[in-house]
């Protein structure tokens, strides 16, 4: 399609249970070890899964102001703190930008909710002065790109989407959108989610949805495994820098990797369970490769949304088979969620920088605590270890709650 501008990466920030920043992401994933570990932040005891992978290093008033940092639950610092670092990644100079040609992309399964749990105890032991007065704007799902706009002036589009755990690639896919057809310059993109407190945490285990591998945290999380039972909660903010391709080339920026299609559907069957056959994932999979004009045969690795559950890694595996073919055999395929735990909204966001950096580095990302395959899940997914392997498109998938499917594709640039 012809008249349509190109967008690329140009800065990545990151908040993570491997690491923080660019570079500590990527220093996490080629350690090639899990971060996940027993729940620390509150008593799981009563909960049949007591693993989580937690942002362990995250100290906000090393990032933003101190004042400003206590104005801001944890879930308003991922935000923020994630967009400063890409911002400083892609040395962006706001003074000389038109603010209005800026915006924020963003999104959140469950936004400030964690933090309205802990001021409701609050107020039941204490009462209402007891509660801290952020919360009344805490909870706004839109405060995840409401703050980052606030922070840095930035006065263009604006939205935080809520979309289960598609949202930050739903996030990263709509800001491309605004970028390429000319409603925007640049735009702040991602995901922040940190719903590690007793009732979120709770309720997903009270569904069954995460793993009770309780006595072996660090290989909980095992995507296409046949021994998988769940997922693990994790928390996690990532924003990219997503730039209109002449103006990144005109100041001379550092350019990780090009946004070329995105597509999103919806299963229209049920909030938790995914369409067996998987038919929409696989027509989310084909609007991105049809937005970005590529035939299957020239995706040459896939990021894989490989919840750890016992019905979305089959689902995805027949998604793929649909789409790609006998193709399905020989791209490399990786479900990074053995690292760093499903933060919801933000897993997203994460695999987004890590497709970025991937093409950037030539290296693709390992299954870890893949084991034994499960007889349904009987793709390449790169057991043990990662691969130096070079390739020109990545194929990132995430599929959440409510029969959400989105898929991003990424070019890269020499």
């Amino acid at each position: 399609m012809t008249g349509r501008r190109r967008v690329v990466v140009t800065g990545i920030g990151a908040i993570t249970p491997i690491g923080l920043a660019r570079d500590g992401l990527w220093q996490g994933l080629r350690r090639e070890q899990s971060a996940v570990g027993p729940v620390t932040r509150f008593d799981a005891s009563q909960f049949r899964s007591q693993v989580a992978a937690e942002v362990c290093d995250f100290v906000a008033s090393d990032h933003i102001e101190a004042k400003r940092a206590k104005r801001l639950d944890r879930f308003g610092q991922f935000s923020v703190v994630a967009a400063r670092m890409a911002l400083e990644d892609a040395a962006l100079d706001l003074a000389r930008e038109d603010r209005d040609r800026l915006g924020a992309s963003m999104g959140s399964a469950l936004g400030g909710v964690a933090f309205a749990e802990q001021q409701s105890k609050r107020f039941l032991e204490g009462g209402l002065r007891a509660v801290d007065p952020i919360v009344a704007l805490a909870v706004y799902g839109g405060a995840a790109s409401c703050n980052i706009a606030i922070e840095f002036g930035i006065s263009g589009p604006n939205s935080t989407n809520a979309m289960s755990c598609a949202s930050g690639t739903m996030a990263i896919g709509d800001g491309f959108r605004l970028i390429r057809d000319g409603y925007a310059d640049a735009m702040l993109c991602g995901a922040s989610e940190t719903p590690l407190a007793p009732l979120c945490y709770g309720a997903f285990a009270l569904i069954r949805a995460m793993s009770t591998r309780n006595d072996d945290p660090g290989h909980a999380s095992r995507p296409f495994d046949k021994d998988r039972d769940g997922f693990v909660m994790g928390e996690a903010a990532v924003v990219l820098v997503l730039e209109e391709h002449t103006r990144a080339v005109a100041r001379g920026a550092r350019m990780y990797a090009e946004v070329v299609g995105y597509g999103t559907t919806n299963d229209a069957y049920h909030m938790t369970a995914p369409l067996p056959n998987g038919t929409q994932a696989a027509r989310s999979i084909r609007l991105a490769l049809k937005d970005a004009e590529l035939g299957p045969n020239e995706i040459g690795y896939v990021n894989a949304h490989g919840s750890s559950t016992p019905l979305n890694d089959p689902t995805e595996t027949s998604a793929l088979k649909q789409v790609f073919g006998e193709h399905a055999y020989r791209v490399p395929v990786s479900g990074t969620k053995g690292y760093y735990g499903h933060a919801l909204g933000a897993s997203g966001a994460i695999e987004a920088a890590i497709c970025a950096l991937g093409l950037t580095h030539e290296w693709l990302p390992p299954t870890i605590n893949l084991q034994q395959p499960d007889s349904e899940c009987d793709l390449d997914y790169i057991p043990s270890s990662g691969r130096n392997q070079r390739v020109e498109y990545m194929l990132s998938n995430s599929f959440g709650f409510g029969g959400i499917n989105a898929s991003l594709v990424f070019r890269r640039i020499d």
